[in-house]
């Protein structure tokens, strides 16, 4: 994760986590994360000069490094700032560090929490198109770095193999209304709810320093049924999101990892 320049502008805020975040175990979910980021992001742009001028993005990838799980109850400090930019995308950098307390259900002292997230945004125009920053927007944003070349490389294996060349079989992930936002956009925080679903069975991802990633393919718009494929390979698990293309044959709406990442 790229460190903020010395004395760059940032935005900061405080949070609390709530419990419709949170597993059996106390930890902020994944999909919790995703809505933290959501908030912020919102939050953010909201304070900007160039709210009205570039309020239309969607994020094309998210990384989610979690180097000490956020746990319930605790309050957590988010910093957000540019990482890298170029004429139609950003790279959005959010620290989250908790502070953590206890209460009757969660009584025994614990670390505070660290996550380090990136995520690749790309300014749209109103009808869904990438459109070129504003003037006034590149001008807060050439105030937080000096990377003004950010070009796109995937990290996942964007295609999924064939049913037959993984050992899990496909399972179905049923998306409800609520996961659509009011552009009839499948909300983020909906796609990791699909990987926390499957990281049931493979929690030992998640014993201690672990990275997510996932990015969007193909939009996923409401009634559409979702496959998930899914590979472990040692210390990763690997999905796809699967929707019917145009000849009903599956395409890849979104691919996703969470591995280990490995201690120092």
């Amino acid at each position: 994760m790229t460190v903020r320049r010395t004395g760059a502008p940032f935005y900061a805020a405080d949070y609390r986590v709530r419990t419709g975040d949170i597993d059996q175990e106390m930890r902020v979910r994944l999909d919790g994360l995703a809505r933290y980021l959501q908030d912020v992001a919102n939050d953010n742009i909201a304070v900007t000069d160039f709210a009205d001028t570039d309020p239309f993005w969607i994020i094309r990838r998210t990384v989610i490094d979690v180097f000490e799980p956020l746990t319930w109850p605790s309050d957590f400090r988010v910093e957000r700032w540019c990482g890298a930019f170029s004429t139609r995308w950003t790279d959005m950098r959010v620290t989250i560090r908790g502070t953590a307390q206890t209460n009757r259900f969660n009584p025994e002292p614990r670390p505070g929490g660290h996550v380090e997230t990136n995520a690749f945004w790309i300014n749209m125009t109103e009808s869904g198109m990438p459109a070129r920053i504003s003037d006034t927007a590149m001008r807060t944003l050439t105030e937080m770095t000096d990377e003004h070349r950010l070009r796109w490389k995937a990290m996942n294996p964007g295609e999924a193999p064939p049913a037959s060349d993984v050992d899990l079989p496909d399972r179905e992930h049923v998306l409800r209304v609520t996961d659509f936002d009011p552009f009839r956009h499948l909300n983020n925080a909906a796609y990791f709810a699909a990987v926390e679903d499957e990281l049931v069975d493979h929690l030992d991802l998640l014993d201690g320093p672990h990275r997510a990633v996932i990015e969007y393919l193909r939009p996923v718009t409401p009634g559409v049924p979702i496959t998930v494929r899914r590979q472990r390979l040692d210390d990763c698990l690997l999905l796809w999101l699967l929707i019917p293309g145009d000849d009903d044959a599956l395409v890849t709406a979104a691919s996703v990892s969470v591995a280990v990442i490995p201690r120092d």
